[in-house]
């Protein structure tokens, strides 16, 4: 259901982002045009002011007042003059220096003759009077109005008003004004069809994504969404998404290796603790008998949890749930402290073992434990495949941001095909007697080396011979910070010496 609502059409990302860049840039175009028309009217005004300007000049230039008398200067055989005077006489008022109107053109009467008291003061202050007047059929005339000196007659000044008819720049505003009312609407439609269209172009990958994310399953993680090399943000998604896929695979590789490994190491244990039960339940006659049954079975079911114990451990530690408890301390001490509890088991088995000789100490933030329990692993496989007269050695090396141990021993080595799997859950090498035949223990220490490793910031490098002996050289950090490293690669090397 929450698939279905999400494709709805109303409420798709495709539709909502179509919506927004069309009322974004239909807003943007509505304000430029609003803009452009108020720019339009301005220039329009400023034209016909300069043109009422000229027709002011012209005016003072042909008709002038004669003591008191206004007489036309233009030669009555000349058309253009003719002309000229006709179109300044069209919209014309004149009144003399006490008010009253000595001359008014036919469409200025239509218009409403000015107030007595706005001429004088007119004519009182000189200025320019600008004023737009509606007629009787609704059209609308800009006047200019202003003074004129009688040249006869000085300080005498008549009150003169011309104006033009406003008609074709409201014409010009007022189709202007329906162009963008067409024009706007149409290119709405245009931007939102070609937003629709490229916003489900780019999304395309996303739906991509979302596909390739509902079909997979633990059985086809393998699956990757092709990268379209655009370099954009898209792929920088599909890489990622790619990645995460990746690692989901790793896991799930992991958890079914895991679960395989599991139920073949308990399975062992358990079936034969069965068969001793069985057998005792059969055979056993007397005390004895039953208590031999009991003491065998208690040993595998110690070795039943032992596996067990072993395997919760290292799966909290590899699901984050066991944290370093970091502190400063003396490597030098704790490796030869840790030397010293395998010299016992090193006589035992005919192997010499040897520490280095350090007369200063080395410090380092480390988890005393785990650094306990990764010597420990690392020199009881030394020890256990070391035949008898070899020898284990164990070295530091430091300088001033990292430590090397190396635990080196003379034993019989690890073949070439084993050497990338030393270090994966329960995998343990055969014996030199028996192909088929596993050696004792759980195939669990180095995952727990590698795990140990890896937490502390460090890596881990094999390098080993058959016939000649293995070196297991461990690289860690000496100091801890808050900060994590840069990056951190992969703590696991192997390599033939």
């Amino acid at each position: 259901m929450a698939a279905k609502a999400i494709r709805r059409p109303t409420r798709g990302l495709r539709l909502r982002l179509s919506l927004f860049y069309t009322v974004f840039f239909t807003l943007i175009l509505t304000s430029v045009m609003v803009g452009f028309r108020e720019y339009l009217a301005r220039s329009l005004d400023l034209q016909i002011r300069d043109a009422l300007d000229g027709d002011w000049a012209l005016f003072k230039g042909y008709y002038r007042p004669e003591k008191g008398k206004w007489t036309w200067l233009v030669e009555e055989d000349d058309p253009d003059e003719v002309a000229l005077r006709g179109r300044l006489q069209h919209v014309l008022f004149i009144a003399n220096p006490q008010g009253q109107p000595i001359e008014t053109s036919d469409i200025y009467e239509t218009l409403g003759a000015d107030s007595k008291s706005q001429i004088l003061k007119v004519i009182a202050t000189k200025q320019t009077l600008w004023e737009e007047k509606v007629d009787s059929h609704k059209e609308h005339y800009l006047i200019r109005a202003g003074v004129d000196e009688d040249d006869n007659l000085p300080h005498t000044y008549y009150y003169v008003a011309i104006g033009r008819s406003l008609k074709d720049n409201q014409k010009l505003l007022s189709d202007f004004t329906w162009l963008c009312f067409a024009v706007v609407p149409v290119v709405a439609l245009s931007g939102f069809l070609l937003g629709w269209i490229q916003v489900g172009r780019a999304l395309l990958p996303v739906m991509d994504i979302a596909q390739a994310a509902g079909r997979i399953s633990g059985s086809n993680l393998s699956m990757r969404i092709p990268v379209r090399r655009s370099h954009d943000e898209l792929d920088y998604l599909i890489e990622t998404f790619n990645n995460m896929i990746g690692r989901l695979e790793e896991s799930f590789n992991q958890v079914r290796q895991f679960s395989t490994d599991v139920s073949h190491e308990l399975r062992t244990p358990i079936t034969v603790i069965r068969g001793q039960l069985e057998v005792a339940l059969f055979t056993a006659k007397t005390a004895e008998d039953y208590h031999e049954a009991i003491v065998d079975t208690l040993h595998d079911i110690e070795r039943l949890s032992g596996i067990v114990r072993a395997l919760l451990l290292l799966s909290q530690a590899e699901t984050g749930q066991v944290l370093l408890q970091r502190v400063r301390l003396d490597l030098c001490r704790l490796i030869h402290d840790t030397v010293d509890q395998f010299q016992i088991p090193a006589e035992g088995a005919q192997v010499r073992l040897f520490a280095f000789e350090s007369d200063s100490g080395c410090d380092a933030d480390v988890d005393r434990v785990q650094i306990e329990r990764m010597l420990s692993n690392l020199l009881s496989n030394a020890i256990k495949f070391t035949p008898p007269g070899g020898e284990v050695r164990v070295n530091l090396r430091q300088d001033a941001d990292t430590v090397t141990i190396e635990v080196a021993d003379t034993g019989r080595g690890i073949s070439p095909e084993h050497l990338p799997h030393i270090f994966d859950r329960f995998y343990r090498i055969a014996g030199p007697s028996s192909q088929s035949s596993p050696e004792h223990g759980l195939g669990l220490g180095l995952s727990f080396v590698a795990w140990i490793v890896k937490a502390h910031g460090g890596t881990v490098e094999v390098s080993s011979e058959p016939g000649k002996g293995t070196k297991f050289a461990i690289r860690l950090p000496r100091y801890h910070y808050e900060s994590a490293p840069p990056e951190l690669t992969e703590p696991i090397a192997v390599s033939r010496a």
